[in-house]
This record gives C-alpha cells, sequence and structure tokens, in this order.
C-alpha cells in the first residue's frame, strides 16, 4: 500500500535519493569531459564514470521504489493543470534518462568486451550482449542523443523550481532544499 509524503517536506530518504542522484549526474559530466583529455588519469576518469553509471542505475531503481510506496507531495491547488502535468512528465522523463543512460553505456561496453572495475573494488558484469563495435556504436549514439535530452530536463526542472519559489512563492523548492525554510 502506497503512503504519499506528509509535511512540508520530502522524507529524508526521498531527499538524500534526490541529491545524491543529481550530485552523480553532475559528476558524471565532469568526469567524461575529463577522461576525454589525453593523460595519465584518463582511464581512472573513465573507470569512475562507468562506476558512477551503475551507481545512478541502482539508485534510480531504489528511488522508483520509494516513489511507488510513497507518492509525491501534491503540487499547491492553485498550480494550473498544464503545469502539473509538465512537472509529472519531467520527472517520469528523468526516471526514463536516468535508466536508458547507464543501460546504453552498459550494452555498448559489454558489446565491446570493455569491462571495468566497479570503483576499483570488483570487475563488473558484462552483460551477455555479442554485436561488437556495430552495437557499441548504436548504443552510444542513443547514450549521448539521451545526454542531451537531460541537459534540457535539467534545464526545465530548475526553471520550474526557481518559478515557484521566487514568482509563486508557493514553499515547493523547500520540499526539497533542507536549508530553505519549509512552509506549513
Amino acid at each position: 500500500m502506497a503512503v504519499a509524503e506528509r509535511g512540508p517536506r520530502y522524507s529524508t530518504v526521498s531527499l538524500i535519493l534526490h541529491w545524491v542522484i543529481a550530485v552523480l549526474a553532475v559528476a558524471q559530466i565532469l568526469l567524461i569531459s575529463a577522461s576525454d583529455q589525453e593523460g595519465p588519469n584518463q582511464g581512472l576518469w573513465m573507470m569512475l564514470h562507468k562506476s558512477g553509471g551503475v551507481t545512478i542505475l541502482i539508485l534510480t531503481l531504489v528511488r522508483i521504489g520509494w516513489r511507488l510506496k510513497h507518492p509525491a507531495i501534491p503540487l499547491p491547488a492553485t498550480t494550473p493543470r498544464w503545469q502539473r502535468l509538465a512537472a509529472r512528465t519531467t520527472h517520469v522523463l528523468f526516471y526514463a534518462v536516468l535508466l536508458i543512460m547507464p543501460l546504453t553505456g552498459w550494452i555498448a561496453g559489454s558489446a565491446a568486451g570493455r569491462g571495468f572495475e566497479y570503483y576499483g573494488l570488483f570487475d563488473f558484469p558484462l552483460l551477455p550482449i555479442g554485436g561488437g563495435r556495430e552495437t557499441a556504436g548504436l548504443m552510444m549514439d542513443i547514450h549521448g542523443a539521451v545526454v542531451k535530452g537531460l541537459y534540457v530536463l535539467i534545464a526545465l526542472h530548475v526553471l520550474g523550481a526557481l518559478k515557484h519559489q521566487f514568482v509563486n512563492r508557493d514553499g515547493v523548492l523547500a520540499r526539497m532544499i533542507p536549508f530553505l525554510p519549509a512552509r506549513r
């Protein structure tokens, strides 16, 4: 049975999952940029990027499970229907992107036979996928296209949050940012 999030702020579990995934997503951008640079740490940056992707995949699955059991706090009643639909669509697309990106990266690495050590701790298993460079290339094309979608979603999400904070002044942003005073 689902139990809706209550109160002026999301639960600690929701807050931690949101912010850890957000920080990891930004780190992914920095790590892949670093791995594009020639140098002695290029392999390290790529290993950290792949490990971060797997971590995002796992945490996103946990977050979806949590959300199914603990539905989101409803937007204020004054929020127009189209904005509620836009917010819901954006969140669903976030979940899709946060699943598709690591999966396509994992499939690409598996098809190319390129394993990695998860944070240097153990060899992460490859998927039993063939196809070689052709499949790997196709998956990386999808991976790259989804990254662009992620940038759009991040922009929409941040703009929506800022609109709620500074235009609507309805306390929606404080639900997810621990240091902002929550409205009751």
